[in-house]
């Protein structure tokens, strides 16, 4: 039987499975950091999503105790550090596949947000307004080129929806040769022929501010730009110049470089519609992903 520390929020049907699993399962989600430092080293395995930062210190203590195993309910590992992980002897798993179509359609529903004026259309008809001739000359995705960022399982869960509205996919990913239904680019072609841009990427030293001001001199006048992905892989500042001075369209934000976003002049601008990171935040999305991490737990501790 193992210890299982749960640090956020995982459906409840996947806590019953590792209890009928034999595990014992506590729940103690929102700690400081300090609480985490206390409590990770009582335990065999952790369960974290986004909000649970586990750092060298808290590795280094947990390797003293206990700790063997670190489940990431999500895609992302860029809130754990992986390398002293490995140093340590902690596996650290993830559940890359269950929430890949929620927040694929996160991304499109951006698209589509920020083309046809939801957000703004929407406050101002609540306001009692009527502005047809404001939000009546909106853009279509039909017929238009999607660049993605990445081409991951998210990536090409956004290709295969963006197939469906007509538009035609390319990529940047120095990790992926090929794909049935995209064409692989570099990312200065990418950047030039793109009417849609969305990132799918991790944020680390290769990819911090992947998108900066010259980045965005290169793109087409009218750009859409989405990031679903991770705070911190575009320049906030560079984003709002741009869209100041026209080059962008309209962007679509559900992550920041800070979290929640304090006085974020991004959040404020009109053009810009922003989720509070939701890309996987769907019931569906939660379950299997709560189903993949006790099926890695019960797997392991087998």
């Amino acid at each position: 039987m193992a210890r299982v520390l749960i640090c956020d929020p995982v459906d409840q049907t996947a806590l019953e499975a590792m209890r009928s699993a034999g595990h014992e399962v506590v729940e103690k989600t929102g700690m400081t950091p300090e609480e985490l430092l206390e409590t990770a080293p009582q335990f065999d395995a952790m369960v974290v999503r986004s909000a649970t930062k586990v750092r060298k210190p808290v590795l280094e203590a947990a390797a003293r105790g206990n700790l063997k195993l670190i489940v990431r309910g999500g895609v992302g590992l860029d809130n754990i550090d992986t390398d002293v992980a490995a140093e340590l002897g902690i596996t650290v798993n993830n559940t890359p596949a269950a929430s890949s179509v929620a927040v694929a359609e996160l991304a499109m529903a951006h698209m589509l947000a920020c083309s046809r004026f939801l957000g703004p259309a929407n406050l101002t008809m609540k306001r009692g307004e009527w502005n047809k001739k404001a939000y009546g000359k909106g853009k279509e995705l039909f017929g238009s080129t999607l660049g993605l960022i990445g081409f991951g399982r998210i990536s090409c869960e956004v290709g295969k929806m963006a197939g469906g509205f007509g538009m035609k996919v390319i990529f940047f990913d120095p990790y992926i040769d090929d794909a049935a239904d995209a064409q692989k680019v570099d990312l200065d072609t990418l950047l030039r022929q793109s009417d849609f841009i969305s990132l799918h990427i991790p944020h680390n030293k290769e990819t911090h501010y992947l998108l900066d001001a010259p980045q965005f001199g290169m793109m087409k006048d009218g750009v859409v730009i989405v990031n679903c992905a991770r705070g911190g892989t575009i320049n906030e500042s560079a984003l709002l110049e741009a869209i100041d001075s026209g080059k962008v369209f309209a962007a679509g934000v559900d992550v920041f470089e800070e979290e929640p976003p304090a006085d974020n002049p991004l959040v404020m601008n009109e053009r810009v519609v922003v989720t509070p990171h939701i890309g996987a935040g769907t019931a569906a999305a939660g379950k299997r992903v709560g189903g993949e991490v006790a099926k890695k737990i019960i797997a392991f501790f087998e």
